[in-house]
């Protein structure tokens, strides 16, 4: 049975106090407006990643790549380093290897992107999709232990 007070929690989360709010979405889910930056910053990596994994799909099958927000500050005010992509100071982006959690289980090695340094580098779209790729190949490279050059296959 809806109480009254149900019905007015219901009412407040789609208005605002004096029924001014949005009524709706602004853009269509089909629209490519309608997709939030870490949406369209996901997408762009992935397209980034598609030509270098069907050129290495074998020797990647054990590497994840995920993207985070921002880089992991530590309690003493430092960032592990080891892996680390910088530009200056700011990390881009980090290789972590494969290893064992905390609870014994294997992990697998992954690359994380740092999407808020990165989008504050580039000055527009084609050169954060660039940028992103570059940061990709470096790590790519890394992880696989040869030079850059090899993984754009120059």
């Amino acid at each position: 049975m809806a109480t009254a007070r149900d019905y007015r929690q219901r009412r407040r989360s789609r208005r605002d106090r004096h029924g001014r709010g949005l009524r709706g979405t602004l853009y269509p889910a089909t629209l490519p407006a309608a997709a939030s930056r870490a949406e369209r910053f996901d997408a762009l990596v992935l397209d980034a990643l598609e030509p270098i994994e069907a050129r290495w799909r074998h020797e990647l099958t054990k590497l994840d790549v995920a993207v985070d927000d921002v880089p992991e500050v530590r309690e003493n005010g430092k960032a592990p380093s080891d892996g680390v992509l910088h530009d200056g100071a700011v990390p881009l982006s980090r290789l972590v290897p494969a290893g064992v959690d905390r609870t014994g289980l294997p992990t697998r090695a992954r690359i994380v992107l740092y999407r808020r340094p990165l989008e504050a580098r580039a000055k527009d779209p084609s050169e954060l999709a660039d940028l992103v790729h570059d940061v990709l190949v470096e790590q790519v490279a890394g992880y696989l232990g040869v030079e850059p050059d090899v993984i754009e296959g120059e």
